[in-house]
């Protein structure tokens, strides 16, 4: 399986700009024979609490971006967008999954907002984790935050294969990053797949990318890089049932 990394360098609170840059990325992956590209939190934002602005519909335009993007280069992907339904006062930080055909198969809310930036004011939690199936591939989907409580992963874990954690996460933590998630990669032997942003947000934090794959034992998978802001990673999903079958931690 061949997987696209989009380390996207995401213009501050501007949707347009934002699927501007990200469409030649999507389109260099399909055409690197990607079978899925992972956009990060908040794609098409910034990780901006000012939800009325950014926040929209959850078949609104990211909706259809992804949708469409999907659709057209047969291929896979996941990415993160705020939403605002109507109504709510508070908005809702979510991943979306869309298969080849386009349709949107899954939707994950961040259970843990991040309450040191005050999220937790301006978005709802979510309140369960998803799975679904990437070309037969069963998978499971986590924000940012979300790396630092082991459970929510742990839920999922004899039921995946591959866990995507998408993110803005800053250069001053980067080490927490890459250490936790060679960490749930182990413990919950599956592929862990993290995604992060780039560039200076309208808070002045900056985010190095710093996206990796680490197997299921929590080996670092070697990405290559197709263009400034792409990598990717090639994996065998078997090696998980392998890996399992040799060391049945998950079982005891």
């Amino acid at each position: 399986m061949k997987i696209g990394l989009i380390e996207l360098n995401t213009e501050w609170e501007s949707r347009e700009v934002n699927y501007d840059k990200a469409l030649p990325l999507i389109e260099l992956a399909a055409s690197a024979g990607c079978d899925l590209v992972v956009l990060p939190e908040m794609f098409n934002s910034g990780f901006s609490m000012n939800i009325d602005l950014i926040g929209e519909d959850i078949n609104g335009s990211a909706n259809l971006f992804l949708s469409d993007s999907a659709r057209r280069y047969r291929m896979n992907i996941i990415a993160g967008f705020p939403v605002k339904d109507k109504g709510k006062k508070k908005g809702r930080n979510i991943a979306a999954v869309y298969n080849r055909e386009g349709i949107r198969i899954a939707e994950y809310a961040k259970i843990h907002p991040f309450s040191p930036l005050k999220e937790d004011l301006f978005y709802e939690p979510g309140t369960d984790t998803v799975i679904f199936s990437i070309d037969g591939i069963p998978s499971s989907v986590f924000i940012c935050f979300d790396l630092r409580f082991p459970e929510v992963f742990r839920k999922v874990a004899k039921d995946v294969q591959m866990i995507y954690v998408i993110a803005n996460w800053p250069s001053s933590r980067i080490d927490h990053w890459r250490t936790l998630l060679k960490a749930r990669a182990i413990e919950n032997q599956s592929f862990v797949i993290g995604v992060n942003r780039k560039g200076i947000d309208g808070n002045d934090i900056h985010y190095p990318g710093d996206s990796c794959i680490f197997n299921p034992i929590g080996e670092e998978i070697k990405l290559f890089q197709e263009a400034g802001d792409l990598l990717i990673g090639i994996i065998e999903p078997g090696d998980v049932i392998n890996i399992r079958s040799r060391y049945p931690f998950l079982e005891t």
